[in-house]
């Protein structure tokens, strides 16, 4: 009876730690949420939207050029990365599980998957920036693309892996080539979850900075040329909220909403994709 009323207060003890630090984590998040809210709110209006980014001390201004700016870059980068990644989780997954090139691919996809993003844009500042000796749309999407990589090649690995067994069996029985295996059964079995962690993928470098600075850096005008500099949201943010100007710091804070909102909803539709695919 001591061991088991012991037993019962050492579970008590780590429950009552474990949701502490529960709650000590989500006050933290909320304050976050409801700052960047309560900032953000007062920066909404059309212009935001509509107009340019302004030079210190204009009466109106926007941030129409950065928002399309993080659009063409974060598309860039998902259209050049998402493709190469799942080729890549397919072979890892399909064809070299047990191979030596497999698991040499896997420790470096988990090194690139772990690398901090300023590092990834040092990278492509050195082989990109520096050779051609300009800052470009261009070298700014690489950088964003190498970030959308590991994730999505691990995530398609760990998805076709879960399909079970007894669906490629069936397929090859019926005399199906693997590549035909693969591209009808697997990936169909899994494409939700490859969905999935392309929408994770897309919430991460929403918000990246550092690669960013050292590439794509950032232009006060509006601009669609991917060979030059190119506005964007998290370069701009950081620019106008270290500022001594209201107003920039205004349009800041609008810019962490729209950020915090677009990635918000990505990871609600990733997890809703997710659960789907569990179900099934």
């Amino acid at each position: 009876m001591e061991l088991l009323a012991r037993r019962k207060l050492t579970n008590q003890v780590a429950l009552g730690m474990s949701m502490a630090a529960m709650v000590f984590g989500l006050f933290w998040l909320a304050w976050i949420l409801l700052t960047v809210i309560q900032l953000g709110i007062d920066g909404l209006s059309l212009s935001l939207f509509t107009e340019m980014t302004p030079p210190p001390g204009a009466e109106t201004g926007g941030l129409a050029n950065a928002i399309v700016g993080s659009l063409i870059l974060v598309g860039l980068g998902t259209l050049v990365g998402t493709p190469i990644g799942i080729m890549a989780g397919i072979y890892l997954a399909e064809y070299g599980r047990y191979t030596l090139l497999g698991r040499v691919t896997r420790f470096v996809n988990d090194l690139l998957l772990s690398a901090p993003s300023i590092v990834i844009g040092l990278f492509v500042y050195a082989v990109i920036v520096a050779t051609t000796g300009k800052f470009s749309a261009w070298s700014g999407a690489v950088a964003l693309a190498l970030l959308v990589l590991p994730i999505v090649v691990r995530t398609t690995e760990n998805m076709l892996m879960l399909v079970p067994g007894s669906l490629r069996e069936a397929a090859f029985a019926l005399g199906a080539p693997k590549h035909v295996v693969i591209r009808k059964v697997t990936l169909r079995a899994a494409r939700s979850g490859v969905v999935t962690g392309v929408l994770l993928a897309v919430a991460r470098i929403a918000g990246e900075t550092a690669p960013l600075l050292f590439t794509a850096l950032s232009n006060q005008f509006w601009s669609l040329d991917l060979n030059e500099p190119m506005a964007n949201l998290p370069v701009t943010i950081f620019k106008f909220a270290m500022s001594p100007f209201e107003d920039w710091q205004r349009l800041a804070w609008a810019g962490v909403l729209l950020i915090t909102l677009g990635v918000l909803g990505l990871n609600i539709i990733a997890r809703v994709m997710f659960r789907a695919e569990k179900l099934h």
